[in-house]
């Protein structure tokens, strides 16, 4: 466990971002990373899970005790996690190229792991929406070299967005993306925003029941962009190699949260959601801040 602590840096850039702070400083809860990923918690646990991705493990953040401790040793190389509405974790595995759910008891449950007959290239982020379905994204990061999984076959011959939902075939619900990456859903699941690694861009989708329409950009940044999550007033806050974006629904950049290093995904946690938590490249970061994240229906 560290206590180590940085300045919190808020860079306005939009009027609307004042009354958005947080803590003066940002805790170090976990150091020990090489490139840390796929932040997602559990209220009932008080518990954050996060993925260690080269380094092959599952880490698991008490936020009672403020111990980060070795959950899971091979890990099948994790990336992206959610927590679907009966408080399941839901992971992605680079390393088996699959998309797995475990339950309550334990076990672990496979959900996705070929389309039409083919292998998916690498599941990297993934979203749980409030009808039991699951979407994810499948780039290739998992499958180009040896650093965050096994090199490997581009099989799917694209790199798509997924919907899986129970006794239905998986479902290719957008194939336009270079590197589809970290996905999150409107506060009210009307939106589906997904980040563009490759381009540097988020593009907002419109939810029309299992179907994704009228694809437009709806931020883009030198900074690029990994994994996302909204707060209750449907701003999305975007990791980037500057730290934390923040994006009004109108898509025009409020402020940006400093960090010294490049942030991958981000997640809000504590008993009042309003505690965010940061993978970024070595360390995991804590500060409590001034809005809630988005409840999930």
């Amino acid at each position: 466990m560290t206590t180590d602590r940085i300045p919190a840096v808020f860079e306005r850039r939009d009027a609307r971002f004042d009354g958005i702070r947080g803590d003066s400083e940002l805790r170090i809860l976990f150091d020990d990373g090489r490139w840390l990923e796929g932040p997602a918690y559990s209220p009932q646990g008080r518990l954050l899970l996060f993925s260690d991705i080269p380094n092959d493990r599952v880490l698991r953040y008490d936020e009672v005790s403020g111990r980060a401790d070795v959950w899971e040793h091979p890990a099948g190389f994790a990336n992206g996690r959610t927590v679907d509405p009966e408080g399941r974790f839901v992971s992605c595995q680079h390393g088996h190229r699959r998309v797995v759910r475990r339950e309550h008891d334990g076990s672990t449950t496979v959900l996705a792991d070929s389309y039409r007959g083919r292998r998916l290239n690498s599941p990297n982020d993934v979203v749980a929406r409030s009808d039991g379905s699951v979407w994810f994204t499948d780039p290739t990061y998992g499958i180009l070299t040896e650093y965050e999984g096994h090199r490997g076959t581009e099989e799917v011959g694209g790199r798509n967005v997924y919907r899986w939902a129970p006794d239905e075939p998986l479902a290719a619900v957008c194939d336009a993306l270079t590197q589809p990456n970290g996905l999150v859903f409107s506060p009210d699941e009307s939106l589906l925003y997904v980040s563009d690694s490759e381009r540097r861009t988020i593009t907002a989708f419109d939810v029309d029941g299992a179907e994704l329409r009228n694809a437009r950009e709806f931020a883009s940044s030198h900074a690029g962009f990994d994994g996302m999550r909204v707060d209750t007033q449907g701003r999305v806050w975007a990791a980037t190699g500057e730290g934390i974006h923040v994006y009004h629904p109108d898509g025009v950049l409020l402020g940006v949260l400093r960090l010294p290093e490049t942030a991958a995904n981000l997640e809000f946690g504590g008993p009042q959601r309003n505690v965010l938590y940061i993978t970024a490249t070595t360390r995991l970061y804590g500060i409590r801040v001034t809005v809630e994240g988005a409840k999930r229906l």
